[in-house]
């Protein structure tokens, strides 16, 4: 009896064991917690460019600021510089070049053909000063303006020069030049051949040299006056000579008729 209850007990305790060992084996493994990928963080945005505060305190730019403002140019110069993928590039004339314009005036033009003016000075695209050596191959550019507003650009020795048709000009100092931005200053207006027509007035020669009025100095006589000074300084010396041959020729005659007197009696 003992030996039966030991080997059911046994049995059951074998039986126990081999149902825990295939229910472990069966059971799918526990998950493995996944730690989340970090998301990364967006790219800062870009500072905004203020193009009214650059021109107010950049240089004597006040009279291009003031179109820009009337004509409300400026809402789209600051629009293409801070929201679009390709920047802005402005030539900005000094105040002198607006002093310097007489012909053709701005006095009648329509308020379209002068926003189209503003417009004209500025490229929908930033670029630098080195850009414009590959630039200046490519022939007429388009400017913000569009259509027949365009610009001939040369690349000299580092120099760029602008050429409207009107005006010929040249960029002579950056004002700022940091993507998406830049902004250089030009000596003349640039005047667009749609607006004023292509019936362009000659450039003046320019006014030749004044030949130097150089005047003999003082003590230095010309040659005709050293001519003219030395024949009355010689035509003394010769007089004088005569008067004194002539002297001598009567002290002897006075001598000879003298002794003749003498001898006489």
């Amino acid at each position: 009896m003992e030996f039966s209850k030991i080997f059911t007990i046994c049995f059951s305790v074998l039986l126990l064991c081999s149902s825990l060992a295939h229910g472990q084996a069966r059971s799918p493994p526990a998950p493995v917690a996944m730690s989340p990928t970090p998301t990364p963080a967006p790219a800062p945005a870009p500072p905004y460019v203020n193009l009214t505060y650059l021109l107010s305190v950049a240089g004597p730019f006040h009279t291009f600021l003031d179109y820009l403002e009337s004509t409300k140019v400026i809402d789209t110069f600051q629009n293409q510089a801070n929201n679009t993928d390709q920047g802005i590039t402005v030539f900005v004339p000094k105040d002198s070049a607006f002093k310097d314009l007489r012909k053709p005036s701005f006095s009648n033009l329509s308020d379209d053909q002068l926003k189209s003016l503003i417009l004209y000075h500025a490229l929908p695209r930033f670029y630098t000063l080195a850009d414009f050596n590959e630039l200046s191959t490519k022939g007429s550019i388009s400017t913000l303006a569009g259509g027949e507003y365009t610009l001939n650009f040369t690349y000299d020795s580092g120099t760029v020069h602008l050429d409207s048709g009107w005006s010929k000009t040249k960029v002579t100092s950056a004002v700022h030049s940091t993507d998406p931005v830049a902004i250089y200053q030009v000596d003349k207006v640039l005047l667009p051949e749609a607006i004023f027509g292509t019936d362009i007035p000659p450039t003046p020669a320019p006014s030749p040299a004044p030949v130097p009025d150089v005047s003999p100095a003082a003590d230095s006589p010309s040659a005709e006056s050293k001519e003219s000074g030395s024949s009355p300084k010689s035509a003394p010396s010769t007089s004088s000579s005569n008067s004194i041959m002539n002297l001598c020729i009567w002290r002897q005659l006075v001598l000879a008729v003298s002794a003749g007197v003498v001898l006489f009696y």
